[in-house]
């Protein structure tokens, strides 16, 4: 036997996420070695518009691969043994026969799509603005329905289809963004069980063999050859291109993983993997999920369970759309803002300086309540019109107060959609680990674990779960590793129980939560309706 066998072995493990891409070297026990970071640019434009270039996508992603790699963390290139992608997720790109791009990526921000999925999903008969008949089918089938905010991979293809008409007509394929990156290393035009299921063109009742469904393709007036064909989770895609390997200095025939959309892959990087075991996300957005072993809709609260990034399994598909997307608000656009007023340069690690400023605050912001609703919201309510306040402010409130109601607000929002969670899943969720960019707070998973009430395990490198996620799946499809294993791969750095002295305060604040959004969603309709200035 030769000694070398028993070597560590690599994943080159690739996150592109809303703001830019980071690639890591992750071995096949869940350790990271290095990363690079490049960001990319995001373009929004009036009437719900969110795009990116794929360009910038690729570039990013040779890049940081090539930065990595030259750094030489380890002993040979052959040691690295798959690449694996994991990306955002209900974003859309229409490439041509040899897999150009005909325009900027459609991503899951978007919303131009809305009039176009009602007018698919009504009828002359509505319930919640779905012809009945169509709205059964697609939930018997996929587990959910297209929704109505038109932010789903098919409200892209129709936007596309409606308003773009020459790029419809020259698209070869629709690709998620991890279809698309794996094209590129590949040269495969190819989707996944779990990736396809915005498009709500998929039977998925059947988990291990999830197909295309020529109702559902009919009732979207989609084209079903512009569609990729289906892989299983976890799977081998194929060997990477030989360019694209001697220009990262791969070898030439490495192979590529099927690769996840971010959610999946980060309930890997949670140590999640076990039924009913949850995680709590705080990234860009943030969501609270857990794999099941069962098919559920919830219609009204915008939830269902979707096929999963591990083979044969459900998981609770939920999320809420800005999270650590406040606190970006809140340095960029009030503190930091570049304007004028502006007597002192951006201060590095801000979001530390954060929490020791709100660490002085008491619990409660002394009333003052923030709703993160800045760019609308998906769950617990499907209304992309609502929008971001901070309310009760008076002349005594400082800045202190409003930082720490910024902190508050985003875990009063996941407090909300985890009572509807846990109720989904007919159990409590007594202890969650917490990933993403957030978690490295520790005075914000205090502040989780007070609002929800719950135990708060924060992950070690919680920012770093998605690349983590994306190198044990990797591990799986290559049979390194089994599926049980992955919490024995994962690190929990600090353990956060509720403060029990600030359980009235944070339920009395809750439910004014509640009541802010009930007393003021009519406004917020008024104010942001279609073609309202």
């Amino acid at each position: 036997m030769n000694p070398q066998d028993n070597r560590p072995r690599y994943i080159l493990a690739i996150d592109l996420g809303t703001s830019g891409c980071k690639t890591a070297l992750v071995s096949t026990t869940g350790a990271v070695l290095g990363f690079e970071f490049q960001e990319v640019p995001l373009y929004l434009f009036p009437g719900g518009g969110a795009e990116q270039d794929p360009d910038h996508w690729w570039e990013a992603v040779l890049t940081t691969s090539r930065k990595l790699l030259d750094r030489g963390l380890v002993p040979a290139a052959g040691d690295v043994i798959a690449v694996n992608c994991t990306t955002q997720w209900s974003g859309t790109v229409a490439v041509d026969k040899e897999g150009r791009h005909l325009m900027n990526a459609v991503i899951w921000m978007d919303s131009r799509g809305a009039p176009h999925i009602r007018e698919i999903t009504g009828g002359p008969i509505r319930v919640a603005g779905y012809a009945p008949q169509k709205l059964l089918r697609w939930i018997r089938l996929t587990g959910g329905a297209p929704t109505h905010s038109g932010k789903d991979s098919l409200a892209h293809i129709l936007f596309i289809k409606n308003e773009r008409p020459e790029v419809y007509k020259n698209t070869y394929k629709f690709l998620e963004p991890k279809d698309y990156l794996n094209l590129r290393f590949t040269g495969i035009f190819a989707s996944s069980y779990e990736a396809i299921t915005l498009h709500w063109l998929t039977d998925n009742r059947d988990i291990s063999r999830v197909r295309y469904d020529e109702r559902l393709i009919r009732m979207s007036t989609v084209d079903p050859d512009k569609l990729p064909g289906l892989w299983p989770v976890a799977s081998i895609l194929g060997p990477i291109r030989k360019e694209v390997a001697a220009q990262l200095g791969l070898p030439a025939d490495i192979p590529v993983v099927t690769g996840t959309p971010d959610m999946h892959s980060a309930a890997a990087g949670a140590g999640a993997v076990g039924d009913y075991e949850g995680h709590l996300y705080i990234g860009t957005s943030s969501w609270i999920t857990c794999h099941v072993p069962f098919k559920k809709t919830d219609l009204v609260h915008n939830m269902a369970t979707l096929p999963a990034g591990i083979p044969n399994r459900y998981f609770v598909a939920d999320e809420q759309e800005t999270a650590g997307a406040c606190l970006t608000f809140l340095r960029d656009n009030v503190l930091y803002h570049k304007d004028e007023l502006l007597r002192e340069e951006k201060l590095p690690n801000v979001y530390k300086i954060f929490d020791r400023i709100a660490a002085g605050v008491p619990a409660g912001s002394r009333r003052v309540i923030f709703t993160p609703w800045l760019y609308g919201e998906r769950t617990p309510v499907d209304d992309h019109m609502l929008r971001a306040g901070l309310h009760n402010i008076s002349l005594g409130t400082t800045r202190e107060d409003l930082i720490r109601a910024f902190l508050e607000g985003v875990a009063y929002n996941c407090r909300w959609v985890l009572q509807y969670v846990e109720k989904f899943i007919g159990r409590p969720m007594e202890t969650l680990n917490i990933i993403g960019g957030g978690a490295n707070s520790a005075l914000w998973c205090q502040i989780f674990a007070d609002v929800l009430n719950r135990r708060i395990r924060q992950v070690r490198d919680p920012i770093q779960a998605n690349l983590r996620g994306a190198a044990l799946l990797a591990a799986v499809a290559l049979g390194r590793l089994r599926l049980e294993d992955i919490p024995k791969c994962t690190e929990i750095a600090a353990v956060f129980d509720p403060d029990p002295k600030n359980r009235a305060i944070y339920d009395e604040l809750f439910g004014e939560f509640l009541n802010i959004y009930k007393k003021n969603r009519g406004i917020y309709r008024r104010l942001n309706r279609p073609g309202g200035q």
